[in-house]
């Protein structure tokens, strides 16, 4: 998709988050990523990527299922030298009602797999952020970033993923993962599910949450996450009616991803 609207995201001045799902790894060739990557450092745009997570477990039980995941990461992170991106999201997986009644077993090969990828970021020094998804709270996540206990891995707040799947309040995640914050994915829903609609078009309290921010002087990296062209630009119009679009512009990116 990123090869077909390259211009577009050009032209527009957009720094986006690169998503590297599906069979992309596998079928696009290095100088497919390398002209993309030129055109993107040519035009003066910063980006990030989001590293695979469809189908993988970074924290298998089953070792062949752990070394499939961990051999499609490797992909992604081979990339980092390519793009050099300002950050590399990952998702932790972890998923209470599966892990667990095995979770140390869990959290060892999961800390195992975040350690290698994390050591594949030293050359560039790219930080790797650990983003929440079906998490229903924030311990897991600060377990593992207290033990990778590295100024390169950071934690990935996912706001509209707290709202669909966590079923409790950013206020359970953002104080209890602050120390570690490093980056912002934004998108709404409704409470049901991952809907990525426009910031506002849901039932995410962004007041209480800008808010929340401001106070604390908390300026992370900041992913947009609309899934169209006009959710972009609602998200922006909704942004700009709340009055917090000159407070995430003034933090050190603002990216649709």
């Amino acid at each position: 998709m990123l090869h077909e609207r390259l211009d577009w995201v050009i032209e527009n001045r957009i720094r986006p988050e690169i998503g590297l799902e599906g069979d992309t790894l596998y079928t696009r060739r290095p100088e497919d990523f390398a002209l993309v990557a030129e055109r993107l450092q040519t035009a003066g745009l910063a980006c990030t990527l989001h590293a695979p997570f469809f189908d993988l477990a970074p924290g298998a039980l089953d070792p062949r299922i752990l070394a499939a995941s961990r051999e499609k990461l490797r992909l992604a992170f081979d990339l980092l030298p390519i793009f050099r991106p300002a950050t590399i999201v990952c998702h932790l997986a972890y998923e209470e009602n599966k892990h667990g009644y095995q979770h140390a077993k869990w959290f060892a090969n999961a800390r195992a797999t975040w350690e290698e990828m994390l050591a594949r970021t030293a050359a560039v020094g790219t930080p790797l952020m650990l983003e929440n998804t079906y998490e229903t709270n924030p311990e897991v996540h600060r377990a593992m970033l207290t033990a990778l206990d590295s100024p390169r891995v950071r934690f990935c707040l996912d706001a509209g993923h707290v709202l669909a799947f966590a079923r409790n309040s950013w206020r359970d995640w953002l104080p209890a993962l602050q120390p570690w914050l490093g980056q912002l994915h934004l998108h709404d829903n409704h409470g049901g599910r991952d809907e990525h609609l426009p910031i506002g078009a849901g039932a995410f309290p962004w007041p209480e949450f800008f808010e929340y921010l401001r106070a604390e002087g908390l300026t992370p990296l900041v992913t947009l996450e609309p899934h169209s062209e006009r959710d972009l630009w609602q998200t922006l119009a909704n942004l700009d009616q709340l009055r917090y679009l000159d407070y995430l512009s003034g933090t050190p990116s603002v990216q649709p991803s």
